[in-house]
């Protein structure tokens, strides 16, 4: 290393900041975030800098610079935006011997400001030593996605407790403790957003001595995976991926979602795609149950969004029946992937003002659903796994008055390397998927637009490989 990675204390210190414009107020957003006295030093201000003076989280020095402006000054930042300026105004700082940092100009720099993922009282700092700081921010949005955003409460609270833990848990039994806290089931239950539960466990362990002996029960979430693309899930999607001990997933969940995964996660199979199940349901329930009694943190990755046909409501009915704790994240559906992959919007004021989502394929028990019974002017329905199914629903839809001449949208594989748009006139998209061997995994979107302007027609258009 060509620089040393350190915290400085800023409570009760002063950092300087030289200049007034556009580069400054950037560097006054950051040390914002800390509880330093901030002095602007600069003949005049920009707006931004005399609004932050103006709160009394800075002040303003309007005066000349001299050494004395950096003595005793914890860091300064010199943003004047004139070279030789900078330079004499760096001489200046190195005078009181105050680390110094000058923007754009790395071989006048002491210290160089990081990237930082805030979780206050918890920080990271990622640096390169400013050779690439795109790279460094490249890996601050990475562990801005393993982080849970309230996991900064957690500390703190700890904090708080530490105290008490002195007191009342053995030292031999505090670091057990400890890691209970923050690897097991007080973290869990905090980062899900229960932190009231969360504290009082933890409350209700330093009464008792330590942390339990055991851990009788795990729990289960059930995770939206997306419609493929792993930039898609959500952040806390990828916390409690980064968290199981075992996750159980589908044929549609995208291999590289299972690489967001702890590396020594337990990873299995169950195989459902539509028409045919490797696993069937009941097995599946039984499986996340048995599990989870062992102990461990369970994940039923789902593609989508678990409540959108993904049979979520079987497992967590399995999960409360069990007295296990259970979670839904949810995550993107494939009718708002779709839509977004069309450029268009499910929606749209004066043409469309209703959404239904509808499945094609239902219990294989049961009759077919009536997919389209809600279809009608100024509706857009979004029906999931219907492809096999589509000369009898392009049948239906025309037997409810959807005109002939127009047009559905298909959408395969959305957001995945093999994705596939195409849009035919209702009368004709049958023979056109049969034509481009489209079956399996594809969304279809019929949007019926109101009456007096149903008549407009577009032509058919077929987009491959991501559009």
């Amino acid at each position: 290393m060509k620089s040393f990675p350190m915290f400085f204390r800023t409570s009760g210190r002063r950092v300087v900041i030289v200049g007034g414009g556009e580069q400054a107020a950037q560097k006054a957003r950051l040390i914002l975030k800390t509880d330093a006295q901030i002095v602007l030093a600069a003949p005049e201000l920009d707006p931004e800098l005399e609004g932050i003076v103006a709160s009394g989280r800075a002040m303003h020095q309007m005066g000349p610079v001299t050494d004395t402006t950096f003595t005793g000054a914890a860091m300064a930042f010199i943003a004047t935006g004139c070279p030789g300026w900078d330079a004499s105004v760096h001489a200046l700082a190195q005078a009181a011997r105050c680390p110094v940092n000058v923007v754009d100009r790395p071989d006048l720099c002491d210290i160089t400001t990081p990237s930082i993922v805030d979780r206050d009282p918890v920080v990271v700092a990622i640096g390169t030593e400013g050779t690439a700081p795109v790279l460094g921010r490249e890996i601050k949005t990475r562990v801005e996605q393993m982080l849970p955003v309230n996991i900064g409460g957690l500390a703190e609270l700890a904090g708080r407790l530490r105290p008490a833990v002195t007191a009342q848990v053995p030292r031999a039994k505090r670091r057990a403790f400890w890691a209970w806290v923050f690897k097991s089931t007080p973290r869990t239950t905090w980062t899900r957003g229960a932190e009231r539960d969360g504290a009082r466990m933890i409350k209700e362990a330093i009464a008792q001595g330590g942390a339990p002996d055991t851990q009788t029960k795990g729990s289960i979430a059930l995770v939206g995976a997306g419609p493929g693309a792993r930039d898609l899930l959500t952040l806390r999607a990828v916390e409690r991926l980064q968290e199981a001990d075992v996750i159980f997933y589908d044929r549609l969940v995208d291999p590289d979602v299972l690489e967001l995964a702890r590396r020594d996660a337990e990873r299995v199979f169950v195989g459902k795609h539509v028409g045919a199940h490797a696993w069937p349901q009941a097995q599946i329930n039984g499986m996340i149950v048995a599990e989870a009694l062992k102990g461990r943190r369970v994940v039923r990755l789902k593609s989508g969004d678990p409540g959108i046909f993904g049979r979520a409501g079987e497992e967590i009915e399995a999960a409360e029946t069990a007295d296990i704790p259970i979670e839904v994240v949810p995550g993107i559906t494939a009718a708002s992937a779709a839509s977004a992959a069309m450029g268009q919007s499910l929606t749209t004021r004066g043409r469309t003002d209703t959404l239904v989502l509808a499945t094609g394929t239902g219990n294989p028990d049961a009759p077919l659903p009536d997919c389209v019974r809600f279809a009608g002017p100024g509706t857009t329905t979004a029906i999931y796994m219907g492809v096999r199914h589509v000369d009898r629903i392009c049948a239906a839809l025309q037997a409810r008055g959807f005109p002939a001449n127009a047009m559905i949208d298909v959408c395969v594989d959305v957001e995945k390397c093999t994705q596939r748009l195409l849009s035919e006139h209702v009368a004709t998209l049958p023979i056109r998927l049969k034509a481009a061997k489209i079956e399996g995994c594809a969304l279809l979107l019929v949007k019926w637009p109101l009456v007096e302007q149903a008549n407009v027609a577009p032509e058919p258009i077929l987009i491959d490989a991501m559009g």
